[in-house]
């Protein structure tokens, strides 16, 4: 363990969940479903909500989650602005890629029904096949599925030529996982780089990119090019997390006529939301900063 982490893991609950208070939208599913109405009806912005959980190991445990998820869908039904995230860590992928995959259906049928998009998280380098396996048997069947990709990962372009024959929505962004140099870059700016060429490979294949980065230059980078070739503002969207100062960019493409979603998690249990923002504080340290802007308003 770096120092870096080591110093976040021995920051206490209290102080981090000060600091997750701008990123969380609050404990249960109504915190969630709130938040989504509120930045829908005063910002234009869509959602896509998320239940924060740890690794999930006991079949007692995954089927609570389930059914935590599937309340998600019938709270969340008559709003086509709020789609759903979901892990596979979560959902029985320890026990087996079988077993995973058939609670993914169950989540992914229902909010079929009331035409929900879902999509399915990518964790790290070693469950990268499996979810892409699961993502397109289930993507066979339902047209409402999509899926997250990459950019640090040298594998991700070829990933996208053998996505699927299907359209799909694909939210491309850097990826919080730290993973070693033989299977992905380690520089910032190359991964910046790599997602603004995802972008286009995306729309070359006929996808739908979710453009999930919270860096102006490369979000302008991005606006710039689109716009260049003609590409039409409902062909692809803008994501960001919850917290992040950005609201005068995110005014900005939601005036473009483009979806701008946020993601925004709820947690069942404030440890969840504590072990969240380690992750994203361990992953990216200057999110500090931006949650001091926030809280001091400058």
């Amino acid at each position: 363990m770096d120092l870096k982490r080591a110093i976040i893991d021995l920051m206490p609950g209290p102080l981090v969940r000060t600091f997750a208070a701008p990123y969380i939208s609050g404990k249960g599913i109504a915190s969630g479903v709130a938040k989504a109405d509120e930045l829908h009806a005063k910002l234009g912005i869509s959602s896509t909500v998320d239940l924060l959980a740890e690794e999930v190991f006991s079949r007692e445990d995954v089927e609570a989650t389930v059914q935590v998820y599937l309340r998600m869908v019938e709270a969340l039904k008559d709003r086509p602005f709020a789609s759903i995230s979901l892990k596979p860590t979560s959902l029985g992928i320890n026990e087996s890629e079988e077993y995973c995959q058939a609670n993914l259906r169950r989540i992914v049928s229902a909010a079929a029904v009331h035409g929900m998009h879902i999509t399915l998280d990518m964790e790290d380098r070693n469950f990268t096949d499996v979810t892409l396996r699961m993502f397109k048997a289930i993507r066979d069947e339902f047209d409402n599925f999509g899926i997250v990709l990459q950019s640090r990962l040298f594998r991700t372009s070829e990933d996208i030529k053998n996505l699927h024959a299907k359209r799909c929505k694909v939210r491309i962004c850097i990826g919080i996982y730290k993973e070693p140099a033989d299977v992905a870059l380690q520089e910032k700016p190359d991964m910046k780089d790599k997602l603004f060429e995802h972008v286009q490979l995306l729309l070359q294949h006929g996808h739908y990119p979710e453009i999930a980065t919270h860096d102006e230059p490369l979000v302008r980078r991005c606006m710039a090019h689109l716009d260049q070739q003609g590409v039409a503002k409902d062909a692809y969207e803008f994501q960001m997390l919850l917290g992040v100062p950005r609201a005068d960019l995110q005014q900005e493409i939601v005036k473009r006529g483009q979806i701008m979603r946020l993601y925004v998690p709820f947690a069942e249990d404030w440890k969840y939301a504590v072990h969240y923002l380690k992750r994203r504080l361990a992953a990216n340290p200057a999110m500090a900063l931006m949650v001091m802007k926030n809280m001091f308003g400058s």
